[in-house]
């Protein structure tokens, strides 16, 4: 019997991933970590045929013991302090790369598979170069990104001693019971609070069945070890063409015209949030007036081989709309 590990199951992405998974095989094994103290209503639709093991992914000694005391195949590593969180720089560093480094030692020692989801933030909150692709340098700009990037290199040293590993790289993603960048967005634009800003710029957002595909091609198939995807929606979008997507959901026309500001608004708030240190409203300032898109050729290539559609934020992006209406 095929033996899974997951992690990160309570958010986003793990949640909906295990799910996939779990429909696809229901002949496999699965067992998740979760943090100790996870609420019971963060795992309500998690079956009672997965394994659920309290350990906080900083602690590398209890990690380290159980990993060694069982026995995967596979272990899909998705869960990570994010950004945006009051923690130190240590605590980055033993959630997100200690963890990690452990999980690598022992799919290496046991020849296990590892498919590690990384994050487009790996190329900073704005890329140097766009579209960011595979040769575009990596820009370290908040501990959340620095420790994807050293976990990224981690892996990628130990392929080269036999390591089989695959990194997915997900844009920012939207599905329904997500309260992350786009339900806000859809927030603020339904209370016409969103600041839009009068230049031409472009985001690129991914549906969160564009990376439950990925995932779960990757646990069905073969692959090249040292596999990295950049995973999004088929192309990016313009900021102002999905805010008005939204207002004309949520009120029958497009965004006012009077709540669209100067870019010195913008650049203004950004200096502001980095004097005082503020990642998170640094990273918001930016992700609203900058553009950020990404080259998924690759991924895409893949899964149109394999007869799957490919997404579009809009008019896709109706799915996050409808789950903030409907709360």
């Amino acid at each position: 019997m095929h033996k899974v590990l997951i992690t990160g199951i309570t958010g986003l992405i793990g949640r909906r991933i295990l799910s996939s998974l779990l429909m696809q095989h229901p002949e496999w094994q699965f067992c998740a970590l979760i943090r100790p103290q996870t609420t019971r209503s963060r795992l309500v639709d998690v079956p009672e045929t997965v394994r659920l093991v309290e350990i906080d992914l900083a602690d590398t000694n209890s990690l380290k013991e159980f990993l060694f005391t069982n026995d995967f195949d596979t272990i899909v590593h998705i869960g990570a302090l994010r950004g945006g969180r009051r923690a130190t720089r240590q605590d980055f560093i033993k959630s997100n790369l200690f963890s990690t480094a452990q999980m690598v030692e022992y799919c290496l020692a046991k020849e296990a598979r590892l498919i590690f989801c990384s994050s487009v933030g790996v190329y900073g909150a704005i890329p140097k170069e766009l579209p960011a692709g595979m040769a575009t340098e990596k820009n370290p700009d908040n501990y959340y990104h620095y420790t994807k990037i050293e976990a990224e290199k981690v892996i990628n040293k130990a392929v080269l001693t036999g390591l089989k590993a695959a990194i997915v790289r997900p844009s920012i993603t939207y599905g329904t019971r997500d309260r992350g960048f786009p339900y806000q967005l859809v927030k603020l634009v339904h209370h016409h609070r969103f600041p839009l800003i009068n230049k031409r710029t472009w985001i690129h957002l991914c549906n969160i069945e564009a990376l439950v595909r990925a995932f779960s091609w990757l646990a069905d198939n073969n692959w090249r070890s040292g596999l990295t995807l950049n995973v999004a929606d088929r192309e990016p979008i313009q900021l102002h063409a999905l805010v008005d997507f939204i207002s004309r959901q949520l009120h029958n026309r497009n965004y006012p015209a009077y709540l669209r500001f100067d870019r010195r608004f913008f650049s203004w708030g950004e200096k502001t949030a980095r004097l005082m240190g503020n990642e998170l409203w640094t990273s918001r300032f930016e992700l609203i007036s900058k553009s950020w898109f990404y080259d998924v050729s690759e991924y895409y290539q893949i899964m149109e081989s394999e007869g799957h559609q490919p997404h579009y934020t809009i008019p896709e992006f109706k799915l996050t709309i409808e789950d903030y209406l409907k709360n």
